[in-house]
């Protein structure tokens, strides 16, 4: 009897032991269950703050930004020169020279390029077109990335390093007129970078207007600049 008693006993603290074997296999289930769903929602708001701080910077890439234009210093209104037709008379007007050069290339590279004119009017050009806008000073992107955008028929507005900040301002009013009922339409404005020989110059692909001094003609010169050349370029990007 006594031994009938013993066997169960032992059955009983090992039946006993096995389920708590259970249950502490369980519970160690559980907290881990709940340590990797932490770790998950930490990893989702990591993910997220990243996204959303990357999102805040701006481009993906390291590229130059641009900024939409704005009126800042008065200028004159436009006078009855600052027409396509009358870019030759506004030229002359403002003491500057209008210039058409042989295309140079349209071949994608990821190569410094040497131009042939300054600044640059066609050629070859790195794969990514510089955006559209206004380049604060000392922000100027690369000649073969705005190359490329005049391709796309952009006119391009540069001025000389060290052009007082009311003339800047004065050429930031001028590119914020609305030109195709759009502010900025297909332009870029920006400080040139290849020690060009003008105080202002406007590009367009193969065309250039040059003027060695700012006066108050050279906005219209710009204006009928702009009314001749823009969308002229080889391939038409909206």
């Amino acid at each position: 009897m006594a031994s009938r008693q013993e066997e169960k006993q032992r059955r009983r603290e090992e039946r006993l032991a096995q389920e708590r074997q259970a249950n502490a296999a369980a519970a160690r289930s559980r907290r881990l269950q709940m340590v990797g769903g932490a770790v998950l929602v930490v990893a989702v708001v990591i993910v997220a703050v990243v996204l959303v701080a990357a999102g805040g910077g701006g481009s993906s890439d390291s590229s130059p930004s641009s900024r939409v234009g704005k009126s800042g210093a008065s200028i004159p209104a436009a006078g009855p020169n600052a027409k396509a037709d009358k870019l030759a008379a506004a030229a002359k007007a403002a003491g500057c020279v209008t210039k058409t050069f042989p295309m140079e290339g349209r071949t994608h590279t990821t190569s410094k390029v040497k131009y042939k004119t300054n600044p640059p009017t066609s050629g070859n050009h790195n794969p990514t077109p510089a955006a559209d806008g206004i380049y604060d000073p000392g922000n100027t992107p690369a000649k073969e990335n705005f190359v490329h955008t005049l391709e796309h028929g952009r006119i391009e507005l540069q001025y000389r390093p060290g052009t007082p900040k009311h003339t800047i301002s004065q050429l930031e009013t001028l590119f914020s007129e609305k030109f195709n009922g759009t502010i900025g339409y297909h332009m870029l404005l920006f400080e040139n970078t290849t020690r060009m020989p003008y105080a202002i110059a406007a590009t367009a692909w193969t065309q250039m207007l040059g003027c060695p001094r700012m006066n108050n003609k050279v906005f219209d010169a710009v204006r009928a600049f702009r009314a001749r050349y823009t969308d002229k370029g080889p391939e038409f990007i909206p």
